[in-house]
């Protein structure tokens, strides 16, 4: 949650205008694909802003296009104008342009949808998505954040770490793993090492029971993990034996995008990086 307002204790207005950009950002961070159309009382429950101050944020938005209102519900959505201020920065990722074509070819061949995911340090983000062709399918929208300790690409990018830096992030919350304790970490620490000896990370079901989730880690030149391909799809048809096939699909989808962009995947004395 963000903070309130504050007052400007400094004198020069550093303190209030530094406020004003956090309780702006904190405003934007409360549409997700799942909640997407949300009203001034419900933001200003979310960030802990009066609904004035949040209505004044939402009006200044909504002339930058950065929100639009549903003509019939009147509550709010992001706007256009965020594309035009992201688009400069997708279309310089090139693990986004080089996976693309990889990505499709992996969705054709399982049927299910495939993404490009990337690290922000605390979180794996979505920034490209080939939908599967089902009508039973599940998707990752461009955008979509994870932070759940057993989501596939969350595992790909934990198992580059240091334990060190892994067992901090799930001490402190940054990671999400409900009923932490001293053992779990140890377990989880193993499931890292065993996704860096396998080459891909497994989901089955446990951050969502009815979603299974498969995840290949995609290297730069340094041999460091920049991107995860993904395969998020229904566990109704994913059986055990098939998910084996998945996670080898994954697998190679992403040693494809490496070899795109030039990189490679460290040698078995670098892999684990003292794990």
């Amino acid at each position: 949650m963000a903070p309130a307002e504050s007052p400007d204790t400094n004198g020069n207005g550093d303190t209030k205008g530094t406020s004003v950009i956090v309780n702006a950002i904190a405003v934007l961070r409360t549409f997700t694909a799942d909640e997407p159309l949300l009203g001034v009382t419900e933001i200003a429950h979310r960030v802990g802003l009066h609904k004035s101050t949040v209505s004044r944020i939402l009006s200044t938005f909504e002339q930058e296009h950065l929100v639009e209102r549903d003509p019939e519900t009147r509550r709010f959505r992001l706007g256009l104008g965020l594309i035009a201020i992201a688009g400069p920065l997708l279309a310089e990722l090139e693990e986004r342009r080089v996976a693309y074509p990889v990505l499709r070819e992996l969705a054709e061949q399982t049927g299910e949808t495939s993404a490009l995911m990337v690290w922000n340090g605390t979180e794996s983000m979505c920034v490209e998505q080939i939908a599967s062709h089902h009508q039973i399918k599940h998707t990752t929208p461009l955008g979509a954040r994870y932070k759940d300790a057993m989501s596939a690409s969350v595992q790909v990018f934990l198992s580059a770490q240091t334990a060190e830096r892994v067992g901090a992030m799930l001490r402190s919350g940054a990671i999400a793993y409900p009923g932490l304790d001293d053992t779990s970490v140890e377990a989880y620490e193993i499931r890292l090492k065993d996704v860096s000896r396998r080459g891909w990370a497994i989901n089955y079901g446990e951050s969502s029971i009815d979603e299974v989730g498969v995840a290949a880690p995609v290297y730069d030149h340094r041999g460091d993990v920049v991107a995860a391909v993904l395969v998020p799809a229904p566990r109704f048809r994913v059986s055990r034996e098939r998910l084996e096939s998945l996670g080898e699909a994954c697998a190679a989808a992403a040693h494809r995008v490496t070899t795109r962009l030039g990189g490679r995947a460290p040698g078995s004395t670098e892999q684990g990086k003292q794990r």
